[in-house]
C-alpha cells in the first residue's frame, strides 16, 4: 500500500502534467487563432497603465466612503409574467454626487456602502438597455416579451409580444424610438415604438433581419446611425445590417481564417471609432473588426481560458474589457494587444463550482467596473488597482440568482442589473449632499 508520502509525490507529478498540458495546448492555440502573425505581447509597461489612470483622473477626483445604513427599499413593481433573460433586473438610481464619483477617480481606493433601491418582479430577464438619452431601459423575458420601463417612474410605457419567445439580446435605437431583439429564432427584429398596435394590440414588426445560420446572442446600433447594426451569433459570425433596407452589408468570420473557431457570445462598438468593434467568443478570444474591412480580423486577443461572455469598450476607446466564464475580467489595449488587468474573485469554499462573469459595464470615467456573476453576485471593481470596492450581492434585498445581464445609464447616474431571481430592483442612495 502506498504511503502519504507518495501519494503527495503521484499527485504533485499529476498536477504539473495537467499544467504543462494546459500550456501547451494554450500555445497552440494562439498559433492557431492569432490573425496577426506577432508573438503574444509582452507584460505591460508601467507607462500603458498610467494611461488608463489619467484618463480617469482627467475626468475629476474623488474618494468617497457609505456606512452601512444608506440603504432603503422604495418598492416593488410587478412586470413580467415569465423569466425575463435574466429573472431579475436590478437598477440601481444614482444622485448628483455620485455621478461625480462615476465620471472621475484618482489613486485612491474608493469605498462604497449600502444603496436604497426598488425591486420590479419579473421572470428570467435575458437581457437590458438604456436609451442614449431618455430613462428607459428596455428589457427581455423568458415569457415573449419586450417591455420598456420609464426608469424615474419605474412605470411600463410599451409591452410588446414577440413571435419567439427565446429571446437573448435587446437594444435601443440611438434615437430611442425604436428597439432590436434577437435569439433563438436566427434572426434580428426591429420594433418602431411608434407604431400603431393592432387589433389585438399587439405592435407590428417594422423589420427581420435573416441571414445568421445560428441563434443571434448579441446586437448593437452603431453610435449616432440609427439605420446601422452590428448582430453576433451561435454561427461564428458578426454581421453588420442596414436596418431600412434589411439587407446585411458585411459579414465578420465565417470562411474567413481570421475569425472566430466558436460561438460568438459578445460585441462592443467603440464610441470613439465607431468603425471599431471587437467580439467575444467560446474560443476565448477576443477579435477586433474594422467594419470597413470584413475579410480580416484586425487583431485577436489572448488570455482567457473559458467562454467570453461579454465585451465592452472602455471609455476612451482605447481600451476594453471582458468577461468570461473562467471566473476573471480582464482589461486589454486595444492597440498594443496587451492585457493590461485581471480582475478575479477569491472562490467562496462553500462554491461547489466556479462562478463565471455574465455581464460587465465601465463607469463614465472608467475608474470601476461592474461585474454580474452566475452565483447571484454584482462586483464592483477599481479598474487600476483590479480591487473589490464592493460587492453588491452583499447587500440587504441582494439578488437570489444569476445576474444575467447589466448597463449603465448614458450619464452614468444608474447601473441597472437583470438576474433570474425573477425580480427588478431599483436601488437609490440615499443621506448623502455633499458634492465630491
Amino acid at each position: 500500500m502506498a504511503s502519504v508520502a507518495e501519494l503527495k509525490e503521484k499527485h504533485a507529478a499529476a498536477t504539473a502534467s495537467v499544467n504543462s498540458l494546459r500550456e501547451r495546448l494554450r500555445q497552440k492555440r494562439e498559433r492557431l487563432l492569432d490573425t496577426d502573425g506577432e508573438a503574444s505581447p509582452p507584460p505591460p509597461s508601467a507607462r500603458e497603465l498610467k494611461r488608463v489612470a489619467r484618463y480617469s483622473k482627467t475626468q475629476g477626483r474623488a474618494a468617497v466612503s457609505f456606512n452601512s445604513t444608506d440603504l432603503v427599499c422604495c418598492r416593488t413593481l410587478q412586470g413580467h409574467s415569465g423569466k425575463v433573460g435574466a429573472d431579475e433586473l436590478t437598477l440601481i438610481s444614482l444622485p448628483q454626487f455620485w455621478r461625480s464619483i462615476l465620471r472621475t477617480g484618482d489613486r485612491q481606493v474608493i469605498s462604497m456602502g449600502r444603496l436604497p433601491f426598488q425591486v420590479l418582479s419579473w421572470l428570467v430577464v435575458y437581457s437590458l438597455d438604456w436609451t442614449p438619452e431618455k430613462n428607459w431601459i428596455v428589457s427581455a423575458s423568458q415569457d415573449g416579451r419586450l417591455i420598456v420601463w420609464n426608469a424615474l417612474t419605474s412605470q411600463k410605457t410599451h409591452a410588446i409580444k414577440l413571435h419567439c419567445p427565446w429571446v437573448m439580446t435587446c437594444a435601443f435605437a440611438p434615437n430611442g424610438q425604436s428597439v432590436a431583439c434577437g435569439g433563438l429564432d436566427s434572426a434580428c427584429s426591429i420594433f418602431n415604438l411608434n407604431s400603431q398596435p393592432d387589433r389585438d394590440g399587439n405592435m407590428p414588426v417594422s423589420r427581420i433581419l435573416t441571414g445568421h445560420k445560428g441563434y443571434v446572442s448579441s446586437c448593437q446600433y452603431v453610435p449616432d446611425q440609427e439605420t446601422r447594426l452590428i448582430t453576433s451569433s451561435g454561427d461564428q459570425t458578426c454581421a453588420l445590417w442596414d436596418v431600412t433596407t434589411g439587407q446585411r452589408i458585411s459579414i465578420f468570420g465565417g470562411e474567413f481564417p481570421s475569425g472566430h473557431t466558436a460561438d460568438v457570445l459578445s460585441v462592443s462598438i467603440n464610441s470613439s471609432n465607431s468603425n471599431m468593434f471587437v467580439s467575444g467568443s467560446c474560443d476565448a478570444t477576443v477579435r477586433l473588426w474594422d467594419i470597413r474591412i470584413a475579410s480580416r480580423a484586425v487583431r485577436t486577443y489572448h488570455g482567457h481560458e473559458g467562454d467570453i461572455n461579454s465585451v465592452k469598450f472602455f471609455p476612451d476607446g482605447q481600451r476594453f474589457g471582458t468577461g468570461s466564464d473562467d471566473g476573471t475580467c480582464r482589461l486589454f489595449d486595444m492597440r498594443t494587444g496587451h492585457q493590461l488587468q485581471v480582475y478575479s474573485r477569491e472562490q467562496d469554499r462553500n462554491d461547489t463550482e466556479l462562478s463565471t462573469v455574465t455581464s460587465i459595464a465601465f463607469s463614465i470615467s472608467g475608474r470601476l467596473l461592474f461585474a454580474g456573476y452566475s452565483n447571484g453576485d454584482c462586483y464592483v471593481w477599481d479598474t487600476l488597482l483590479a480591487e473589490v470596492v464592493l460587492n453588491l450581492g452583499n447587500l440587504q434585498n441582494s439578488h437570489d440568482g444569476r445576474i444575467s445581464c447589466l448597463g449603465l445609464s448614458s450619464d452614468g447616474s444608474a447601473l441597472c442589473t437583470g438576474s433570474w431571481d425573477k425580480n427588478l430592483k431599483i436601488w437609490a442612495f440615499s443621506g448623502h449632499r455633499k458634492i465630491v
